[in-house]
């Protein structure tokens, strides 16, 4: 089986996961860079972000038909996470000068930790929405959705991580209302942050846009399966058995 082969099974293996669990392209397909590619980090990080931003496109662009996003959260969002981003981005390129290619050790330390916090997360995230009333936002939750951006965006301009999940779970701090228009709101703001992150990670040479193409070939298809069976399969169990994986992935990381 030739590598392009291999990679195209990858991307449709991911796809079909993050159509049925519904969690973050970062989050599934950024160890799969590392570990089972053997990526240097540096670089599944930057290709990691085009991959994002590509695939939440069609998602985005379906949200913004039906109405369900609240384009002044993304724009809430967006004022904190861009520049949030280009400092993560600029810290990693100095990283990058100081370590030359330690900075892959760095990187999976960082990627590792997150990997742990944000699956804990997850498995508390129907207790979290569940303990706060719909509220719609106000002019003070706006400046901290804003906080909210800078900090998420400098995750993500770091490692690629956080984008979707991390973000949704700290709106809720400040903003609930219908869960597709959250899961709409945090997916346009989404395409946003990883957009910019995908262009200035690639200004410095950390994505392989072959890589992310080949990727696309399987993903796509995956995350249209994947999207068809989360009707059909107890999604639940399965998505605390990734959030399972992922945590004993992150320990692994953080153990190497």
């Amino acid at each position: 089986m030739s590598l392009v082969v291999f990679k195209i099974i990858i991307g449709f293996l991911v796809g079909i996961l993050i159509g049925l669990t519904g969690l973050g392209g970062g989050v599934v397909m950024l160890p799969v860079l590392i570990f089972g590619l053997g990526i240097p980090a540096i670089m599944a990080v930057g290709s990691d972000a085009l991959f994002n931003f590509l695939t939440k496109i069609p998602a985005g662009l379906f949200h913004l038909r039906r109405g369900t996003v609240r384009r002044r959260v993304v724009v809430a969002l967006a004022l904190g996470s861009i520049p949030g981003a280009a400092a993560g981005v600029a810290l990693l390129t100095h990283l990058r000068t100081l370590y030359g290619a330690g900075v892959n050790d760095i990187l999976r330390s960082m990627v590792g930790f997150l990997l742990i916090c944000i699956p804990l997360l997850l498995l508390f995230q129907d207790r979290i929405e569940d303990s706060l009333a719909h509220r719609p936002p106000t002019m003070k939750s706006f400046a901290g959705m804003s906080v909210i951006g800078l900090v998420s965006g400098f995750l993500v301009g770091l490692t690629s991580v956080g984008s979707g999940t991390i973000i949704m779970l700290l709106l809720l701090l400040f903003y609930s209302f219908a869960p597709k228009v959250m899961v709409g709101t945090d997916i346009v703001h989404a395409i946003v942050l990883t957009g910019v992150t995908s262009f200035l990670q690639f200004q410095v040479g950390n994505v392989d846009p072959s890589l992310v193409g080949i990727l696309l070939i399987g993903s796509v298809p995956g995350g249209l399966l994947g999207s068809y069976l989360s009707t059909r399969i107890p999604v639940l169990w399965l998505r605390r058995l990734l959030c399972g994986i992922l945590l004993a992935t992150g320990a692994r990381m953080l153990w190497a």
